[in-house]
């Protein structure tokens, strides 16, 4: 069938099939968003019903994410050995598990047990999705696809509040999160119903060293032995090339760079998330329905930066300038604000405005990782560099809270500002590496890239 699509003819079909896959991937990134709100959705009703404090609902969704960023790792090892299409399918069944249990919740060991499934089926979305994309999206599309799939998780974001408050304010909160639950089984049916865009051959590596992941961790060919080039391949037991993938994987540091480029990414955007209502409430007198917009404004304006960053990804190789130059627009538009050098009425556009910068980004920044992903080991480098986004979400919330109860209420923005400036300059440093592995001899660099 690859054949077809892909010969001259078949173009439109080919173009046919590579948007049904972006569509379905995107519609299960979207959930997978969804459900990360579910819960901070529900914080008042909850905080009513067990006699909770804000605290203890934070250590909740403190578990989802260090569940998520721990099993995001792992699972992208999963995905590579049993494929993504059973792993995706383990991360929806997880959240509709989740939203019963937390509809049916009788304390606050049953909100951490729904925190910690809805955790580990969170940890499986970046490594599948990318997976899937790389390797059943054609190479013209492909940018396309990657902004496609930030616009969606966007949008995920941005549905949760209005499911969960109006299904609260008609029935009960308990019907909220048995209504979440319901929805995920309806995207989990679409993607049993849709399978077959979803499949995905589970590559074995079969090389005899690490070669080809030193190249991708920039590794230089002179360290590597040469003696055996000539020899010819021969595969190599999965375990055994698993085994390998792993230590050159964990051991690569352009790997663990891009891991904190992730990690910073995710700080600036919870402090956006956190903290936009009260900082901007306290710096400019702003109401909090006001600033709520502004936040959500961020949310939509990130989205149509997206769409513009997936045909400027397409447009050339130097996703690492995109990437750059899109986050320090956003983070000085940040500082702007912070600063209170503009007019009160010009916050909340400039706040939208801060968000279609950084969205610009996002389609480069995945380009970015792919560059540095071996074949055959894409689900593991996108589950291990992903999991810095939780770790980010996970401890950000924290240190920019104690900021902000210390009384310095701009310590956010300028918080996200820095996160943004070291993150460009992991992007540039990440991009150079990959183009010095790109640069060596044949045999290191075989399989340097997905």
């Amino acid at each position: 069938m690859q054949q077809v699509l892909r010969a001259p003819g078949h173009r439109y079909a080919r173009r046919h099939f590579d948007w049904k896959v972006i569509t379905l991937v995107g519609i299960a990134h979207a959930s997978s968003h969804f459900f990360q709100l579910v819960i901070p959705s529900l914080y008042v009703p909850l905080s009513l019903e067990f006699g909770l404090s804000f605290a203890e609902l934070g250590a909740v969704v403190a578990v989802f994410y260090a569940l998520s960023g721990l099993g995001q790792a792992a699972s992208g090892f999963a995905v590579d050995r049993f494929g993504a299409k059973p792993m995706l399918w383990f991360g929806l069944g997880n959240f509709v598990l989740a939203g019963c249990v937390l509809g049916a919740a009788q304390g606050y060991l049953w909100l951490l047990a729904a925190a910690a499934i809805a955790g580990m089926g969170n940890a499986v979305f970046h490594p599948v999705d990318f997976s899937i994309l790389n390797r059943r999206v054609s190479a013209p599309r492909l940018g396309h696809a990657f902004s496609a799939h930030g616009i969606t998780g966007n949008l995920g974001w941005a549905a949760t509040p209005v499911f969960i408050a109006t299904l609260t304010y008609f029935f009960s909160w308990r019907i909220a999160a048995f209504g979440a639950a319901l929805l995920l089984a309806a995207v989990l049916a679409m993607t049993v119903i849709g399978r077959r865009l979803l499949t995905v051959d589970v590559v074995r590596p079969v090389v005899t060293n690490d070669s080809a992941i030193d190249a991708a961790a920039g590794v230089s060919a002179s360290a590597t032995p040469r003696g055996g080039a000539d020899l010819p391949a021969r595969p190599v037991p999965a375990k055994a090339a698993g085994g390998g993938s792993l230590k050159a994987l964990v051991s690569s540091p352009v790997l663990w760079g891009a891991f904190l480029f992730f990690l910073c990414t995710s700080a600036a955007l919870s402090a956006v998330q956190n903290y936009t209502v009260p900082l901007l409430g306290s710096l400019y007198g702003i109401t909090t329905v006001a600033a709520s917009t502004a936040l959500s404004g961020y949310m939509v304006g990130g989205a149509i930066g997206m769409v513009g960053g997936g045909f400027l990804v397409s447009a050339g190789p130097h996703s690492e300038k995109i990437v750059a130059g899109s986050f320090l627009a956003a983070g000085g538009i940040l500082a702007l604000i912070a600063l209170q050098v503009v007019p009160s009425s010009f916050a909340v556009p400039l706040v939208v405005l801060a968000g279609m910068c950084a969205g610009v980004a996002g389609p480069s920044r995945d380009m970015l990782v792919r560059k540095v992903a071996p074949k055959g080991a894409t689900g593991s480098v996108y589950g291990l560099v992903y999991s810095g986004m939780d770790t980010g979400s996970a401890l950000a919330p924290l240190a920019f809270g104690a900021l902000f109860d210390a009384g310095l209420r701009q310590a956010p923005y300028f918080g996200a500002l820095l996160a943004f400036l070291v993150a460009a300059g992991l992007a540039a440093w990440i991009a150079s590496r990959a183009r010095a592995s790109a640069g060596a001899p044949a045999e290191s660099r075989a399989g340097a890239t997905a």
